[in-house]
């Protein structure tokens, strides 16, 4: 996608400590093996900005902190905590955004067995431009499929 080897490495590191805000979520919440409730959910949604305080004040040489705020934000201006919209999110947050969902689909979560990497990748096409970013949507699809990328085993 064209980033240089500097803004992947705070890419990298963003995927790292993207949600470390859930450390502010009561774990009964993260772990119920049921469907969240409104307020639930809202608790939930909560980690990005909780993650963006946590991390706005140590010193990266990128902004990690703003791509951990911004990893919820959808093109279409549906995302969370703050409405952005198309180039208004940073790319290393549109970015960060696909693969979360993809890891998350693909693994097993305490409210759902893994869904697969098939699946993973029918819904972020089914998602691609209104959603989820397009150049990044398909930068992943051609990964997966044209690349044979696959998850590390564990």
């Amino acid at each position: 996608m064209g980033l240089e080897a500097e803004r992947l490495a705070g890419l990298r590191l963003a995927s790292m400590v993207h949600d470390i805000g859930k450390i502010q979520i009561p774990i009964e919440i993260l772990i119920k093996p049921g469907r969240l409730t409104t307020t639930e959910f809202d608790l939930i949604k909560l980690h990005s900005v909780a993650g963006y305080e946590i991390l706005k004040d140590i010193r990266f040489p990128w902004p990690i902190a703003e791509i951990v705020r911004q990893h919820h934000e959808m093109p279409d201006g549906s995302g969370y905590p703050q409405g952005l919209r198309d180039e208004a999110i940073l790319k290393e947050a549109r970015i960060l955004t696909v693969a979360d969902i993809v890891e998350a689909m693909s693994s097993h979560r305490p409210y759902r067995p893994a869904l697969g990497v098939a699946r993973a990748l029918e819904e972020v096409t089914r998602l691609r431009g209104s959603k989820l970013d397009v150049e990044t949507v398909d930068t992943c699809l051609r990964l997966f499929h044209a690349q044979h990328y696959e998850f590390p085993k564990p």
